[in-house]
């Protein structure tokens, strides 16, 4: 079975660290034999959660935007690949907008990522995890990703600031062409209840 991973790319900078390593984990998945789809949410009209939590008894989201459109991919996907520059010490508001109209996947039986791998692209201008505050990204993702019930898989992090920079850093780049090949294995097929 051909697993299909969606890359959600949530830099403001098309070409930037975090998206140049999207692409390469997109690469080693592809590679794998994995099929991949690729979104940009900056160039994307996504609104905040309104709250209103209509979604809680439809599963429809009321707001009419881009979300639509990825929604369908969202459940589509066995893999998801969320790609971020690291902003005011955690992910950028691209990605957390995204994020937060997840609440439309809610559920009875619970979210309807339940079982997806999950792997994980930080980039940053500082010197490291901790002080680049990308730390307080994962701690929010292993949060979230830990109640919906799906893995995270692995994690790819590094310092970027010029746009484009990670392509001189082989290892940091190595790193994002094994965690796609690691997404494309036949293992973990998304395992999601489809009742």
């Amino acid at each position: 079975m051909t697993k299909k991973v969606l890359v959600l790319k949530g830099s403001p900078r098309e070409n930037g660290n975090s998206s140049v390593l999207a692409d390469q984990v997109r690469a080693g998945a592809e590679g794998g034999g994995a099929e991949v789809e690729s979104v940009y949410l900056h160039g994307l009209d996504i609104r905040p959660c309104d709250g209103c939590f209509f979604c809680e008894g439809s599963g429809v989201c009321v707001v009419e935007d881009d979300m639509q459109s990825i929604y369908p991919k969202l459940r589509r996907a066995d893999a998801i690949v969320i790609a971020s520059p690291v902003y005011w010490f955690t992910y950028s508001a691209q990605v957390k907008l995204c994020v937060d109209r997840w609440l439309a996947l809610e559920t009875s039986d619970g979210n309807e990522l339940r079982g997806k791998q999950i792997g994980i692209v930080l980039t940053y201008g500082d010197t490291d995890i901790f002080t680049s505050g990308g730390i307080n990204a994962i701690h929010a993702f292993q949060s979230l990703f830990g109640y919906i019930g799906a893995e995270i898989i692995g994690y790819v992090y590094g310092t970027g600031n010029k746009a484009g920079e990670v392509k001189d850093q082989p290892k940091l780049m190595s790193r994002a062409l094994e965690l796609g090949q690691k997404l494309a294995s036949s293992d973990g097929v998304s395992k999601a209840v489809q009742d």
